[in-house]
């Protein structure tokens, strides 16, 4: 999952949000100086990843893919899922989607200078062009493609890729539709673990 899902995700705190953000920043062993609701969102943000990667209807997913770009189907999937995410936002939660990124946006702008360096000018990014406000239309996921594009090290186009989604909108939104709420399930059972 993408930025969106996984700051749905997350607890509904500030630390907690960033955290969930950071877990794409933040490799290897997590320092113990980060507050406690950042390093649990970090180590959230991991389990879902581990969790949607192997899943079946996100694996069918990547299938759709057609080979040109296959080898950034996971990339892909993710971006797309937050398209559906952005676009349904009503449909799983309470709060518009305005007012979930501004107190996102805020929280980050309050703790930008705290933020890991390779973090900072990505979420300045975030922020300034109100990604995830973006991410409902079809031309803000193709500029958010573009931007992972000109950070790989070797050339793929992803740009184009956008064709992706519209070729495939209907079989990947069901795929959506279906994981989605296995994935809440998931991540609701994950924070509160049983006996």
């Amino acid at each position: 999952m993408n930025y969106l899902a996984h700051l749905y995700l997350a607890d509904n705190d500030p630390d907690s949000r960033i955290g969930s953000l950071m877990g794409d920043f933040v490799k290897g062993p997590i320092t113990e100086s980060l507050p406690g609701q950042m390093r649990k969102a970090i180590l959230q943000h991991r389990r879902i990843d581990s969790f949607t990667d192997q899943h079946p209807i996100v694996q069918q997913s990547k299938r759709r893919i057609s080979p040109r770009f296959r080898r950034y189907a996971p990339i892909l999937i993710d971006m797309f899922f937050d398209h559906f995410l952005a676009v349904h936002w009503d449909d799983y939660a309470s709060q518009s989607l305005e007012s979930f990124s501004g107190s996102v946006y805020n929280a980050l702008e309050s703790r930008q200078t705290a933020l890991p360096p390779n973090m900072q000018k990505p979420m300045y990014y975030l922020v300034h062009y109100d990604l995830l406000l973006s991410y409902r239309s079809l031309r803000g996921i193709e500029q958010a493609l573009r931007g992972i594009e000109g950070r790989l090290k070797r050339p793929s186009r992803l740009g184009e890729a956008i064709r992706e989604l519209q070729d495939n909108l209907e079989p990947l939104y069901q795929d959506f539709t279906h994981f989605f709420p296995l994935l809440i399930q998931f991540s609701a059972i994950d924070q509160n673990p049983g006996p």
